[in-house]
């Protein structure tokens, strides 16, 4: 009989449980049914630095930076890294702690079909004339540079910010429903599911000036993407290639001093006026600004 009592006494919370399991997952909403099916696995951009020959780095800057060594890129007037890398300081860890995310209704997008469009042979060996149509169809090779909001992605993440990327988005464009707050980073090349269901969001901030600006098609066969409209194709005089009312990319992509720095409101959203790839490593009231719109 003891045996039996113990028996029982076992069994009977797993009974209730399983009872209790049974019932709630019966009497759920059809929206908490659907929020459940479509609850997003958030994107983790991979950053391996083990291989790399890095330098640190004495730069204005509230984190600690480091560059990949003899890597530049050159815009006209001064010498750059291409790549740079981003850890907190001991001595800013209560600063952090102000601006970090706290809002699971905030979301960031990250730029994986950008990173794609400027590597070489590419988008920008076509533009430059160095290379016909073949060059129109490229490999998705995301790459983690300052051309694509780099630094900006890096932060976000320090700073406690979930991410999608652009495939998430246009495989299942109604996922931004989720979501209170959508950022953009520099997600110049996307996909027409893309673009309406960033332009149909009530609360997007697009952080980088230049944000959908050309239309792209994807072949997940094959792990390609290809331009289709924008930047001077199919006709020189195409810009936005959705022709788009708000694109912002002049004048305000080519101020990356980014000393005066505003977001201004559109119909959905509001957009930053400069490019703040230096600005968001050096400035914690910008970063500020971001986690309080």
């Amino acid at each position: 009989m003891a045996i039996k009592k113990k028996i029982i006494l076992i069994l009977f919370p797993t009974i209730v449980l399983t009872v209790l399991i049974f019932f709630q997952s019966n009497y759920l909403t059809t929206e908490e049914e659907n929020y459940l099916q479509e609850s997003p696995k958030f994107f983790n951009f991979n950053i391996e630095t083990k291989n790399i020959d890095l330098v640190d780095l004495e730069m204005d800057s509230i984190f600690k930076i480091s560059g990949v060594k003899n890597e530049f890129i050159h815009d006209g007037n001064f010498n750059n890294y291409a790549r740079l890398f981003f850890e907190f300081k001991n001595e800013n860890m209560s600063l952090y702690d102000e601006l970090k995310n706290t809002d699971e209704k905030t979301i960031v997008i990250y730029p994986i079909f950008t990173a794609t469009a400027y590597n070489e042979p590419g988008f920008y060996n076509f533009y430059r004339e160095e290379c016909n149509l073949e060059c129109l169809t490229i490999p998705i090779k995301p790459i983690l540079r300052t051309e694509i909001g780099g630094n900006g992605a890096q932060i976000l993440r320090l700073l406690n910010y979930n991410f999608l990327s652009d495939i998430d988005i246009d495989k299942n464009p109604e996922i931004l429903k989720n979501f209170d707050k959508v950022i953009l980073l520099h997600n110049e090349y996307v996909t027409k599911n893309q673009f309406d269901a960033i332009t149909s969001h009530h609360n997007v901030i697009y952080l980088y000036p230049n944000a959908l600006y050309a239309e792209i098609e994807v072949d997940y066969d094959k792990n390609t993407i290809t331009l289709i409209r924008g930047h001077g194709f199919p006709e020189k005089n195409i810009d936005n290639g959705f022709d788009w009312e708000f694109d912002n990319t002049r004048p305000y992509e080519f101020d990356l001093e980014c000393d005066n720095w505003k977001f201004y409101e559109i119909d959905n959203g509001k957009m930053l006026n400069c490019f703040p790839e230096r600005q968001i490593y050096e400035d914690a009231s910008l970063l500020r600004a971001l986690k309080e719109l």
